[in-house]
């Protein structure tokens, strides 16, 4: 019955796709075309205006990012979980995409220590579902991912990155793109779980950095690190801080 369900289920996902194409190619005359872009910037314009205004007053937080498919029971979650605890501790809120797994985690370990446990969720036909650890004025859901990839961007002193898909790489490039190029200050950016992310980083060194046309510089590499553990993660971003003399102001 379930194998039954998936398979309905896939064949509907793959008419809906198969729909979107085809409508990217029909002609469209210009009222429809201006109907549907008007009211497109309209619901775009809502969401970033929510957005500021809720997340205007957070103070220092910072964003815990990984996969939303991690169990309970998995190590990434207990350390994500450690990690945000511990940065409550340290007089930093937390940031996550507010939903399960690894998101979960982050809200949790920040609630659990009375911190401030801001959700950015999304609407998504799979996986997304808020988690019940954010504080019920820090939740924000949103349609469109570049509007929430600014808040991420603009509310957060540092990014912890877990091990996660294509979501937690596209928060994590994002971010190194945005520094490398000077389109914001630069912050802390830590990889967590050596194991996890030691082929990519090889990747990075060996083809973007050592061959042909060296697509990066070597001082991009100093743009993110890599730990292991909870202390490890947090230590980083407090010595980032504490270059500048600046610590949490709540």
């Amino acid at each position: 019955m379930i194998v039954k369900i998936k398979k309905v289920m896939s064949e509907l996902d793959e008419k809906k796709s198969e729909d979107r194409i085809r409508q990217a190619f029909k002609e469209r005359d210009w009222s429809e075309i201006k109907s549907a872009d008007s009211w497109a910037i309209f619901k775009v314009m809502s969401e970033f205006v929510e957005g500021f205004e809720k997340l205007a007053k957070i103070g220092p937080c910072v964003t815990i990012f990984g996969s939303a498919r991690t169990p309970r029971d998995h190590h990434y979650y207990g350390v994500a979980e450690e990690i945000a605890a511990k940065l409550v501790r340290h007089g930093y809120g937390v940031i996550t995409g507010g939903g399960p797994g690894i998101m979960e985690a982050g809200n949790k370990g920040a609630f659990s220590q009375g911190g401030k446990s801001v959700g950015l969720n999304i609407h998504l036909p799979f996986e997304q579902f808020n988690n019940l650890y954010i504080d019920r004025d820090k939740l924000l859901t949103f349609d469109y991912f570049f509007v929430r990839k600014v808040m991420f961007i603009r509310y957060s002193q540092g990014f912890v990155v877990l091990p996660g898909g294509f979501g937690t790489l596209d928060e994590l490039f994002e971010a190194l793109t945005l520094i490398q190029t000077n389109k914001i200050g630069r912050f802390p950016i830590v990889l967590v779980g050596k194991k996890y992310w030691e082929g990519l980083i090889d990747w990075i060194k060996t083809t973007l950095l050592e061959q042909d046309l060296h697509y990066i510089s070597p001082s991009d590499l100093d743009l993110f690190c890599v730990v292991d553990d909870a202390t490890e993660a947090v230590k980083v971003i407090d010595e980032f801080y504490s270059k500048y003399l600046l610590s949490p102001n709540f």
